[in-house]
């Protein structure tokens, strides 16, 4: 596989231990995750092994403190895992991106020292996460969510369902957003922990996806599930804020999943145009394919400078809200043009799937929806220039 395009500049240049962290997880990808790419797509399921090699590698709680078994490291290593991995497979990458960027980043920010005790050790070491947010009404419009918690004397009582949820079906722990107050619009919205088995929470049906199939994307139901009090995440009223601030670096977790999965794309696109052969001679000596591959280069190259100015930005505690849904918005549209044009290299052959191309091509797709879609981050980014 050719490599991507690692221009070093201040913005993109990569620290010993970032480079190091980088090269394992590119070996990993290649070696573990790419022979079971096809199946798990076709299956529909997260290889189970990866899914403990992942967590074996560090990779499921990069940022927590190394005392609570984390890895100690930072937001922008973790993006560069999710790039790494999204290269191979992006649906893989789901698991690594949620898990760190949204679920850990909330328990970091917002858990008491308690609950980090608590539960940073388990998502280090074998237990996923799941952050459910979503519902049928409300989408894009996050606060309109129905799911309501009841106060009944030290726990609370959760009833209503969750749609959309990545990663559910492995998951053992859900963060969950549901109001105490409906009255009070978004100032009810409150974060809980929940544990699988708990009575009256049920993990329903899992979704049949276009793409990043190996991801599970399933519903939750909720019908007078009883939360102890201790598992508020983070003040009573105030979930709101950890799910706006969590979405805002989740975007640039998606962004990179949206880089890899572009390089990975171009990469392959390159190794095929030099080795398919037409009018006796292979085809990346016609211009018009070489005009292709540099178009694909050059927006690959812009979109790792926004992802990567971003991540930098975050970890180096400056505003980076307008920085991301660039980085999203961006990064979300030159996924979905690599992978296109990459199957026209690959011509009829990356119309089948018996090649990686149209797999590339399905999991694009959803660059531009999940974590906040193409219009938001436009309607974000338009509110913030204008500031």
């Amino acid at each position: 596989m050719a490599e991507p395009l690692d221009t070093i500049l201040p913005l993109t240049s990569l620290t010993e231990d970032e480079t190091l962290l980088r090269d394992t997880v590119r070996q990993f990808a290649q070696q573990e995750i790419a022979p079971h790419v096809r199946a798990m797509d076709e299956a529909q399921h997260l290889d189970e092994g990866i899914l403990r090699q992942l967590f074996e590698l560090g990779l499921m709680a990069i940022e927590a403190p190394p005392e609570l078994g984390g890895g100690g490291a930072s937001f922008f290593s973790a993006v560069l895992a999710v790039e790494e991995i999204s290269r191979v497979d992006p649906a893989v990458a789901v698991i690594v991106d949620v898990q760190n960027t949204l679920a850990i980043n909330a328990l970091l920010r917002w858990a008491t020292p308690e609950q980090q005790r608590l539960w940073l050790p388990r998502l280090a070491q074998q237990t996923v996460c799941a952050y459910a947010l979503s519902e049928a009404g409300s989408g894009s419009d996050a606060f309109s969510l129905t799911t309501q918690a009841r106060a009944d004397g030290d726990a609370f009582v959760l009833n209503g369902r969750k749609l959309w949820i990545s990663n559910a079906q492995e998951a053992d722990l859900f963060l969950v957003f549901a109001t105490i107050n409906p009255e009070a619009g978004y100032r009810g919205i409150t974060a809980f922990m929940v544990e699988r088995g708990t009575a009256g929470f049920t993990v329903g049906h899992k979704e049949d996806k276009m793409g990043i199939r190996a991801s599970s994307t399933c519903e939750l139901l909720f019908d007078d599930c009883r939360i102890p009090a201790s598992n508020v995440v983070g003040e009573s009223g105030k979930g709101y804020k950890i799910a706006i601030e969590t979405l805002n670096e989740g975007r640039i977790g998606i962004a990179a999943q949206m880089l890899g999965l572009a390089e990975g794309a171009w990469s392959l696109a390159v190794k095929y145009s030099k080795e398919r052969k037409q009018f006796g001679k292979p085809i990346a000596e016609f211009q018009a394919v070489q005009f292709a591959l540099a178009e694909m280069a050059t927006q690959i190259e812009a979109a790792r400078n926004l992802v990567y100015n971003a991540a930098r930005m975050k970890g180096a505690g400056i505003p980076f809200v307008k920085e991301a849904a660039i980085a999203k918005l961006f990064a979300s549209r030159v996924a979905e043009q690599v992978a296109s044009q990459s199957v026209e290299i690959y011509g009829g052959y990356g119309f089948v799937r018996d090649y990686p191309m149209e797999k590339f091509y399905r999991d694009a797709k959803i660059g531009s929806i999940y974590e906040g879609t193409s219009n938001m981050q436009l309607a974000t980014i338009g509110k913030l220039i204008l500031q």
